[in-house]
């Protein structure tokens, strides 16, 4: 027996609900039975923690490297994290703040660290080290002098920088049982980041052990930046089903709303949010790039188009020069971005873009409160729903000004893993509108 139209399109809306609270519950899932919690020791298995203390002086000098070199006149650096520590985004465990919080508040571009470490104690011939997994924002590791490995490609006078993943490199095989190696990070760190509380240089402290021994921190350290970065997978992937469905609902003439800036708003939000995995799970974009793709070809569109949306949601048609405001708004806004990048035009004032910008943005959220105003005026707008999605919507959109008014926290750690406030918004946000969508359909199927 064939279902009639309307009631498939109930049934289509039930099925992709059903799969976005599934989306969600397995993360959660994920959450909770992968390890949170990592040892350094495992029976006989030694691996050696290099918490410290570390030798550290901010400047260059590729002599630094060199087991020879006399650091006895540096500063002291000391990696050992309090019990529990973490860092305030992804809940990256073994967190100490950097330099910038430990009297180095204006240093940026390159810092060295080295330690002696002895391995009189350590089994095997296999060694290798596990570089840290959190710093700001490129490293160099040598051993006695030799480079062993790196997170950026330092081939010109400023690295070309990537995210920080979690790596570990084999130590030479000629260190044997007994000697005493030299370790040397060659850092360097963007002066953008000056201004951070705790931003600088080496964030977790390394490791060195025998190779099968020292697997068992690496692959947990990649445990913890996969979970770190999932709801930016899972979040996106529920919004392109909502703008699936909705597309499928107006296609059907299900759904009367106009909604193609409700798709267009999804679609922006999906790419910004997936892009942030990518860059931190793999090699693809280098920082530069990713400020590109993400801060000036994506973000400045994304407040406009869902001004857009719900202007088209409520069916408003006036007034007219709305989309006229915001599109100078959004032009504004990309430019704004696009000048504001230091490292391409490093002889423009900054700072100026991004006050514009901050200027900018609270505009949009008034249209958006001016939107609501005149749907409830023109509709006596009944449906609660509609205005609980767009304000809850909003709270993911603009981060920035919802932390300025000190009101709901910007972080949450469900079993150890960071979970922004707006990555909350934007989970209620769709089961929200799949709400609205039943009721609908459901209305028009009875």
């Amino acid at each position: 027996m064939r279902l009639p139209q309307k009631k498939k399109a109930s049934l289509f809306v039930f099925i992709m609900f059903g799969i976005s609270v599934l989306l969600m519950a397995v993360v959660f899932l994920y959450f909770k039975l992968v390890p949170n919690d990592s040892s350094t020791t495992h029976n006989d298995k030694i691996i050696l923690t290099l918490n410290g203390p570390w030798k550290f002086n901010g400047g260059d000098n590729p002599q630094w490297a060199q087991p020879e070199f006399n650091d006895s006149d540096w500063k002291t650096a000391d990696f050992t994290a309090p019990p529990g520590s973490r860092d305030d985004d992804v809940g990256i465990s073994g967190y100490v703040p950097g330099w910038t919080s430990k009297g180095y508040p204006n240093l940026s571009g390159y810092a060295w660290y080295r330690i002696k470490v002895p391995l009189d104690s350590m089994e095997g011939k296999n060694r290798a080290l596990l570089a840290p997994s959190a710093v700001d924002d490129a490293y160099q590791i040598y051993v006695d002098g030799v480079l062993l490995g790196s997170s950026a490609n330092f081939s010109g006078a400023r690295p070309i920088v990537y995210s920080i993943k979690p790596s570990m490199f084999s130590l030479p095989q000629r260190i044997k049982n007994g000697n005493i190696i030299t370790v040397a990070f060659r850092v360097w760190m963007s002066p953008s980041r000056l201004g951070s509380l705790d931003a600088g240089g080496i964030h977790v402290a390394p490791a060195i052990g025998e190779k099968k021994d020292i697997e068992a921190p690496y692959q947990f350290q990649w445990h913890q930046t996969i979970k770190g970065y999932i709801v930016e997978v899972v979040i996106p992937l529920i919004f392109i089903l909502l703008a699936f469905t909705l597309f499928i609902l107006r296609k059907k003439k299900i759904l009367t709303h106009q909604c193609r800036w409700f798709i267009v708003g999804l679609i922006l939000l999906a790419l910004v949010r997936t892009n942030q995995a990518v860059y931190f799970w793999f090699d693809f974009e280098s920082a530069h790039q990713f400020s590109i793709v993400t801060g000036v070809l994506i973000i400045p569109f994304i407040p406009g188009s869902w001004v857009l949306a719900w202007w088209e949601w409520y069916g408003l048609r006036k007034p007219k020069w709305l989309p006229i405001i915001i599109a100078l708004l959004t032009a504004n806004y990309f430019v704004c971005q696009l000048l504001k990048q230091s490292w391409l035009f490093p002889s423009l004032n900054n700072a100026l873009f991004q006050t514009i910008i901050d200027y900018t943005r609270p505009v949009f959220i008034l249209l958006i409160l001016f939107i609501i105003f005149k749907a409830i005026a023109k509709q006596q707008l009944k449906d609660w729903l509609t205005i609980l999605a767009t304000l809850v919507i909003s709270i993911g959109i603009f981060p920035k000004e919802v932390s300025d008014l000190h009101i709901i926290p910007g972080i949450w750690f469900p079993y150890g893993v960071g979970v922004s406030r707006g990555q909350y918004a934007y989970a209620i946000f769709a089961l929200v509108m799949y709400i609205i969508l039943i009721q609908k359909t459901r209305k028009i199927s009875s």
